[in-house]
Formats: structure tokens, C-alpha cells, sequence
């Protein structure tokens, strides 16, 4: 039995963490990087024979898409899915197949610890209920890493957008155009805010590609799921329609979100003193107590109850 649970245990560590590998390291991204390197009017570079190969061996998209696949799942639920791990930052095709054959594996796996572990509950009613919240713990845990890793993403864009701000601001007040300034921001930040980067760089791939201006810019506010940037992508809209001056606008928004990051800050440091009202009453006052009374109570019990039980006699 012991060795049942330690190789359940086992698998379940391995598999989390080959899935939050996935999900976090591996990227489509070679296509953004080629093009992050690449000017406006630049032409792709064909690939070549050897790059178009497949490759073969061990990948783990490959053993999770045919379990996803084993689950139905409506057009509707798996568009989701896609814009939520769009906005995570993968944009494999067999993402959404994969994910959900996580969630298939985890589950599963949740399940016989469950099961293996049933006869050592207390109770008889968390023998019944243990395997099917298990297996539910594990059919959501996909999702809530999912979940964190968007929020993650969105912190990060939000945080770097005042430093992208400031690059298209120097880049249009040095002559370059929009488009030119987005590539030439989405190369100089590639490996301080990654995230951003990557993001610009398929903006202006859409551009590229033939999508008008507004629409790609658009898309770029969709995908992010932030409302900075999409507050930013209404700004260059407004600016790209009404010829108003870029640079103007971004430095004002800039500033703005400056000013928002730092009332952030000191919202969040006037939350510490509530936050730390629990922890002190229910760890450090207990320590304080026994420290500092301690000493005092063990001479009372030595002392005095003795004394008055003597009294009694």
C-alpha cells in the first residue's frame, strides 16, 4: 500500500509539473521572434527544408490531444478556452485539445490517490465524497493555473506599459512613423518585458499581413484582456483618425499610468496594517505571552497554589 501511494504521489507531482511547463515555457513563438527582428517593410525569410520537418519524438501536447479530444466540448466553451490562453500567452493550435487532456489525465489521476487512499479516511462519508472531490480538484486545476497565469500576463503588460510609452514617444519624436516606432519597441523591450513584446510584434505582423491600422490595434486590445491597453488602443485609434499628435497623447497616458502605479502602491501599503491585525493576534501574541507572562504564571502554580492548599489543611 505504501508503495501504491508513493508512486501516485509521484506521478501527480510529475505530471503538475510537466503541465505548468508547458503552459508557462513552451511557446509558439519563433514566427514573433523572427519578426521582432525585422522592420516594417522587411520580407519573412522562407524556412528551409530541414525547418519545415516535423519533429519527431516525445512531446507532451501530443500525449494530451487525443485525450482531449475524448471530451465533448461546444464550439462556444472551447472559443474560451482559446482567448483565455490567447491571453496567457499560448497560441498553439492543440492547446485547447491539450488542456483539456490535462484536465482528463488530472482528474483521473486525482481520482486513484483517492481511491488508494479511501481506506485511511476517518469517516465513512469522506470515503464517498473524497474520490468525487478529488476528481473535481483535479478536473479544475487546469483552469485555475490557467486563470493565474492570465493574471500573471496582465500584470506584467500593465507594469511595462509606461516604459513601451516612453519608447513610442522618443521613436515618433525622432521621425519614425506608428508602425515603425511599434517595431522598434517590440526589439528594444524583448528581453525586459517579454510579454509586451511579443504582443507588439504580432501587432504589427497583423499590419503586415493587410489588417488596417485601427483593427489590428484592436485585436491587440482583445487579446490582452487589459483595460490599460485597451485604453491605450483608443487613444491611437482617436489620434490615427483625427491626425491629432501621437506623441502628445502618449506621453500624457504615460504619465497617467505612473501616477495610477504609485496610488496602487500606497493603496496596497495602507492595506498592510488590516492584513497584519491576524497574523499578529493568532501567532505573535500567543509567542509575546508565553514569553513575557510565562515565567510569572510557572512561580504562581509553584508558589501559591501549594501555599493555599497548605491553607486549607
Amino acid at each position: 500500500m505504501g508503495i501504491l501511494v508513493c508512486v501516485a504521489l509521484f506521478l501527480l507531482v510529475t505530471i503538475t509539473v510537466s503541465i505548468f511547463g508547458y503552459m508557462q515555457y513552451v511557446r509558439p513563438a519563433r514566427l514573433l521572434d523572427q519578426l521582432a527582428t525585422t522592420t516594417s517593410d522587411a520580407i519573412p525569410v522562407r524556412l528551409t527544408l530541414a525547418e519545415r520537418k516535423p519533429k519527431r519524438g516525445f512531446s507532451l501536447s501530443g500525449l494530451l490531444q487525443p485525450i482531449g479530444n475524448l471530451l465533448p466540448v461546444s464550439s462556444q466553451d472551447a472559443a474560451n478556452v482559446k482567448r483565455e490562453l490567447i491571453a496567457a500567452g499560448i497560441r498553439s493550435n492543440s492547446a485547447v485539445t491539450a488542456l483539456y487532456g490535462s484536465k482528463i489525465l488530472l482528474a483521473a489521476v486525482f481520482l486513484l490517490t483517492a481511491i488508494v487512499l479511501r481506506d485511511h479516511m476517518p469517516s465513512p462519508m469522506l470515503r464517498i465524497i473524497g474520490p468525487i472531490g478529488s476528481a473535481g480538484m483535479g478536473y479544475s486545476l487546469p483552469s485555475f493555473i490557467l486563470g493565474r497565469m492570465v493574471s500573471r500576463r496582465r500584470e506584467q503588460i500593465r507594469f511595462s506599459l509606461p516604459d513601451v510609452l516612453d519608447l513610442l514617444v522618443v521613436c515618433s519624436e525622432a521621425g519614425c512613423g506608428l508602425d515603425q516606432s511599434i517595431v522598434n519597441v517590440s526589439r528594444e523591450l524583448k528581453s525586459v518585458h517579454p510579454p509586451v513584446a511579443d504582443e507588439l510584434a504580432l501587432l504589427n505582423m497583423e499590419i503586415m499581413a493587410g489588417k488596417s491600422r485601427a483593427e489590428a490595434l484592436r485585436n491587440f486590445g482583445r487579446r490582452t484582456g487589459e483595460d490599460e491597453v485597451k485604453k491605450l488602443v483608443a487613444i491611437l485609434v482617436q489620434t490615427d483618425r483625427f491626425g491629432t499628435s501621437v506623441s502628445e497623447a502618449l506621453r500624457t497616458q504615460s504619465d497617467f499610468l505612473r501616477i495610477r502605479r504609485r496610488q496602487e502602491a500606497e493603496e496596497r501599503a495602507g492595506k498592510v496594517g488590516v492584513k497584519l491585525v491576524f497574523p499578529i493576534f493568532f501567532f505573535c501574541l500567543p509567542s509575546l505571552l508565553v514569553v513575557t507572562a510565562g515565567p510569572g504564571m510557572l512561580q504562581l502554580f509553584h508558589n501559591l497554589f501549594p501555599a493555599m492548599a497548605n491553607m486549607g489543611q
